[in-house]
């Protein structure tokens, strides 16, 4: 199971008491929000993505947050591409619905959106579909090794985003 690994790195780090788990679902920023009584710009949603070196890369943005299509091809050089919950498990260990940027498989690139960069601390998934861990960004840039970026533009802005089932795709 994807969290004991993610328990395992943590324990190893000296953080696994700070991880959260509920008895409710939250797989998706509203129902994190909700378990955890904070704002959804708050948790840390994790996206996976196809890489275009026929590897997948992960990014971690603000709840509030859709990928700029035009930002994330200029960044990287490949379309923004989804992928599927069967390829997110088996090229990240984790299932939709907690996905996160921890106990990776090697070669799963980390990038992190500038956009948590506001808060104090955010939420991401600790790979489940009921968990959690409260990080200060410095904190997840080091437990994840991610790179920070800026990809992102906010939810509320239409056209050229990550929209429909794709996002619904995305987890925490």
């Amino acid at each position: 199971m994807s969290i004991e690994k993610v328990r395992a790195e943590f324990e190893r780090l000296g953080i696994a008491e700070r991880m959260l788990e509920f008895s409710v679902s939250s797989a998706t920023v509203e129902l994190a929000a909700k378990a955890l009584g904070t704002e959804g710009a708050r948790i840390a949603k994790t996206l996976s993505f196809h890489s275009g070196n026929g590897g997948c890369m992960l990014v971690v943005t603000a709840g509030d947050t859709k990928i700029d299509n035009g930002k994330f091809k200029a960044r990287f050089g490949v379309k923004a591409k989804m992928l599927s919950p069967d390829e997110a498990l088996a090229m990240t260990g984790h299932a939709v619905g907690g996905v996160c940027p921890f106990a990776l498989p090697e070669g799963v690139e980390v990038y992190l959106d500038v956009s948590m960069r506001r808060f104090p601390t955010v939420f991401p998934a600790v790979g489940s579909a009921s968990s959690a861990i409260e990080l200060t960004c410095e904190e997840l840039a080091r437990y994840s090794g991610g790179e920070w970026v800026d990809v992102c533009k906010p939810a509320s802005r239409v056209g050229g985003s990550i929209t429909g089932r794709a996002a619904r795709q995305a987890c925490v």
